[in-house]
């Protein structure tokens, strides 16, 4: 893809997969985001990084169904969509990894990777008696660890709350992966992970990012942004301040492009 840089915006020739123009969130008195614009190219890593308070929650909110805007649109593949809920936005392969993981610690890996979504059997054991495919759950499971390297995970079965916290996340990770089929959203992926897990689980984006599915990553860890994200977009006072490569700016120049320190070249704070 072409990148041409118009002051601090980095600009990507075609059609971006996810796009929202004009995006507005109201809380009572409180505008959380303000004439937002948002930009996703396919095969891209893009971070997503603002001071706290800025609106990026709101935004990644919006963009996944778990809120709906009072204003603007947001567009999937140039197709004008409304998600009324997660479910929605899930439905039209837009999947979100919470810094939660939203996961039951009781259940199995195969039980939380198909949670919301188990299979049944065929038949009229499945429609009628509505028995779970078990079998056929976990064969796809354990396929999607094996794809992504995680099957030092040994039984399919055993409770998620078993697993180390990388391995939570990388479980959470891959059932992302494996339904996502046009966008993957993750919220502080490392957060509370040691150096080791964090290594893995920024592999694990890279991974997935390889696969084809663009990434959407909320981060407030400098280096980990830096090191993966092919752009980087600064969200400030709700909206978009501006959009930079890694290789062209600092941390410290993203830091203080989020916090207001400084502003980019050729934008005002009432842009």
């Amino acid at each position: 893809m072409d990148q041409k840089g118009i002051g601090m915006t980095v600009q990507y020739s075609g059609e971006p997969i996810l796009k929202g123009r004009g995006l507005v969130k109201r809380y009572g008195k409180v505008t959380a985001l303000d004439h937002c614009d948002f930009d996703l190219y396919p095969g891209e890593i893009l971070a997503v990084i603002g001071d706290n308070g800025a609106g990026k929650s709101s935004l990644i909110k919006a963009l996944s169904g778990a809120v709906q805007p009072d204003e603007g649109e947001i567009t999937l593949e140039g197709k004008p969509v409304h998600f009324g809920s997660p479910l929605e936005a899930r439905a039209y392969g837009i999947e979100c990894v919470y810094q939660t993981l939203a996961m039951s610690p009781a259940l199995s890996i195969a039980d939380n990777m198909f949670m919301g979504r188990e299979l049944r059997k065929p038949g009229v054991m499945g429609s009628l008696f509505r028995q779970l495919d078990r079998p056929a759950m976990e064969k796809f499971a354990r396929e999607k660890l094996n794809e992504l390297g995680l099957m030092t995970i040994q039984n399919i079965n055993q409770p998620v709350e078993t697993l180390s916290g990388g391995q939570r996340q990388g479980v959470a990770v891959a059932r992302a992966a494996a339904f996502g089929s046009k966008v993957v959203i993750l919220d502080e992926p490392t957060a509370a992970l040691g150096v080791k897990e964090s290594r893995r689980v920024l592999e694990l984006i890279r991974d997935v990012r390889s696969r084809g599915i663009p990434i959407i990553l909320i981060s407030h860890n400098m280096p980990h942004v830096f090191e993966v994200a092919d752009r980087i977009h600064i969200h400030r006072l709700g909206k978009r301040l501006c959009v930079i490569k890694p290789g062209d700016y600092s941390m410290s120049d993203a830091v203080a492009f989020m916090t207001g320190a400084k502003l980019p070249e050729g934008v005002t704070e009432d842009a």
